[in-house]
């Protein structure tokens, strides 16, 4: 039976199948001077969960970075490859209003982590922003948790809202 099944799908599906199924997610992170921290604890608690790590702002920490810099860089490979991505700078409000100017990206600020789960589970929110001055950086990981472990909820009400933000 196993083997009508296995010769019953198509060799490209079970390529598919092995190739994605339990590979690690790339997340693409990028933070300015103030995020760069929490930014570099944040790259640790992803490696030590599974997840890959692209760090597009490696550093050194330039205290005259711009985090609209930051943002573009990180919101043209999540467009790019349709993943996930983090950004963090002072405030996390720079940063997020930046990659919200970019048609196609969802930032939400992940004040706490319900914050980090809505952004998920109702607007489908492609990268998350933290507070690097605010943050604690055990707190900062529970709310990228919540944020990368909540699927969106695909009601109908949530997809209507979305469309409504013309993104």
């Amino acid at each position: 039976m196993i083997i009508r099944l296995a010769q019953a799908l198509s060799s490209d599906r079970i390529k598919e199948t092995l190739t994605h199924k339990n590979m690690p997610q790339i997340i693409y992170l990028g933070a300015d001077h103030a995020g760069f921290e929490l930014k570099e604890k944040i790259k640790d608690f992803l490696k030590l969960n599974e997840y890959l790590p692209e760090d597009l702002t490696p550093g050194p920490i330039d205290p005259q970075d711009d985090y609209p810099d930051a943002a573009a860089k990180v919101a043209a490979k999540v467009l790019e490859t349709g993943g996930l991505g983090i950004l963090i700078c002072g405030s996390g409000n720079g940063i997020c209003m930046a990659a919200n100017k970019i048609k196609g990206i969802r930032a939400a600020l992940g004040y706490n982590t319900r914050a980090g789960k809505l952004a998920r589970e109702h607007l489908n929110a492609n990268i998350l922003c933290l507070a690097g001055s605010v943050l604690q950086s055990d707190y900062a990981q529970a709310i990228t948790r919540h944020f990368l472990e909540t699927p969106f909820s695909e009601d109908e009400r949530h997809k209507r809202r979305i469309e409504k933000l013309g993104s």
